[in-house]
């Protein structure tokens, strides 16, 4: 894949702060979707731009590659998928090039002078889950992570890394609609229990009659986390 062709620099839309630049946070789109694509979906569901006064936000686009729950055809995925299921293997090689070429993009604004403990990631869907692998394999002193209707496969490297580390992990924040049919909710409630058992502190908020979408009081509470995380 990609991996032989040097590093991968991710196309990115930003938010810039307000005020001073202070802080960073990374949200990353779910599969097919594009760093404009959520910007502009956060935006229609809370009526304006996700903005804060100390955070600057970045919205980076996945790379198109063979996706193979579509086929094999090509699409804006972080990595790929043997099938939309917890109950397979996950497909490690291609996560550890994503991983790779975000934490590029973490490097970036720890140049530009922002403290890894002033660094957030997340994301809806597949950027949940590859936040979640970004964070707890390559990333534990992070500010903190959010997963909007993701999970983890059963076997999970993410498992794996956070059972070996020392110190303290990055605390969790959840979100999941319990009217979820592409990703069920179940999935979403079973990865936070398993992270909760493994010494991660975690928040799992359900949405009634929620689908696999975004909604104005999750993208609120959401705010309200990030600034608990990231104050200014």
């Amino acid at each position: 894949m990609a991996a032989a062709s040097g590093p991968i620099h991710l196309r990115r839309c930003l938010v810039s702060p307000t005020g001073a630049h202070s802080a960073s946070l990374i949200f990353l789109h779910g599969s097919g979707d594009s760093g404009l694509g959520i910007r502009t979906w956060i935006k229609q569901v809370l009526n304006q731009d996700l903005t804060f006064q100390h955070i600057k936000i970045i919205y980076p686009t996945a790379p198109g590659r063979p996706y193979t729950p579509m086929n094999g055809n090509i699409s804006n995925v972080w990595f790929d998928r043997f099938k939309i299921s917890n109950d397979c293997p996950e497909h490690i090689e291609s996560i550890d090039v994503m991983c790779k070429a975000l934490s590029d993009l973490i490097d970036e604004e720890v140049r530009s002078g922002i403290k890894k403990n002033r660094i957030l990631i997340g994301g809806f869907s597949m950027g949940g889950c590859m936040a979640m692998h970004l964070a707890y394999r390559n990333h534990q002193d992070i500010a903190g992570v959010f997963a909007l209707s993701s999970f983890l496969n059963k076997a999970s490297a993410v498992y794996q890394a956070v059972k070996e580390s020392h110190g303290e992990l990055p605390e969790l924040f959840q979100c999941h609609g319990t009217a979820d049919e592409l990703v069920l909710h179940s999935w979403g409630e079973e990865t936070n229990s398993e992270l909760r058992s493994l010494g991660v502190s975690t928040k799992f908020h359900s949405l009634p009659n929620v689908y696999h979408e975004l909604n104005k009081a999750e993208l609120e509470r959401l705010r309200s986390w990030i600034l608990t995380k990231l104050p200014g």
